[in-house]
């Protein structure tokens, strides 16, 4: 059988097989290291099937950093379970909590700290997508460097360590946002209950990030845009979408 050109082959498949190069192993290593057959690991490869969890969590342990982080993210894991079973993580993935700030008045003299208090929140180099807005980038945002701080008055930001900010493409959720505006995501708020009605942001490993309101239809739980005409979204389970959180507060220019 002819090999499937690299190109046409899933991400996934590529790294797998750039892993295995960079640690000089063949096929049959990395599957004796995983637990599984040579075979599998050519299927790998050949994009014809993918790891399932806990093959995903194996390579992760075999890659190291920083490569190991997308295998987790692959396998299900978000940064948050990771820093929960990996306490070092913490400290790794301290730089993209938010930071506080002390607000200086030129020659107001001795800092009396009555004014209002800020936070320095991140701004992630990553879209989200409205609805109708074709997205497939796919990152573990807790692993994701901010581009730069955006200062903000802390009472924005009930939760400001859990707090990222991201930029919006698309206006199906317009006229509340528009394109390129900037969102704030409370990842803390994540429980489907407690966020009917409200605008989130939402991950699929394989289509990105949409921000989008989440619905609740009878059982069934959807992400719909404020313009109805666009498609929804299932948050059944094994429809491979997951809340990233609650969407706080979003700014730009008014067109």
């Amino acid at each position: 059988m002819p090999r499937t050109n690299k190109t046409a082959r899933p991400e996934w498949s590529r790294k797998i097989e750039a892993l295995r190069h960079r640690l000089n192993l063949s096929q049959g290593d990395i599957g004796e290291r995983v637990g599984l057959s040579a075979m599998a690991v050519s299927r790998w490869e050949r994009g014809a099937a993918e790891p399932d969890g806990g093959a995903y969590i194996s390579l992760g342990n075999l890659a190291g950093d920083p490569l190991c982080w997308y295998f987790w993210l692959r396998a299900g894991l978000s940064s948050e379970d990771i820093k929960r079973v990996l306490p070092e993580a913490n400290r790794r993935l301290a730089r993209n909590s938010a930071t506080p700030l002390r607000v200086v008045h030129a020659g107001a003299g001795k800092s009396t700290n009555k004014g209002p208090g800020f936070v320095a929140l991140p701004l992630l180099p990553v879209y989200a997508s409205t609805p109708g807005y074709e997205n497939r980038e796919a990152a573990d945002l807790g692993q994701t460097l901010p581009e730069r701080l955006i200062p903000v008055a802390i009472d924005w930001c009930p939760n400001p360590s859990s707090t990222i900010c991201m930029r919006v493409k698309g206006n199906s959720m317009s006229p509340l946002i528009l394109d390129d505006y900037i969102i704030a995501v409370d990842t803390s708020q994540a429980r489907h209950d407690e966020l009917i009605n409200q605008i989130v942001v939402a991950q699929n490993l394989d289509k990105g990030l949409l921000v989008s309101r989440l619905i609740r239809f009878d059982h069934t739980d959807a992400l719909i845009s404020d313009q109805r005409e666009n498609d929804t979204a299932s948050l059944a389970l094994g429809s491979g979408w997951r809340i990233v959180g609650k969407v706080l507060w979003w700014m730009g220019q008014a067109r």
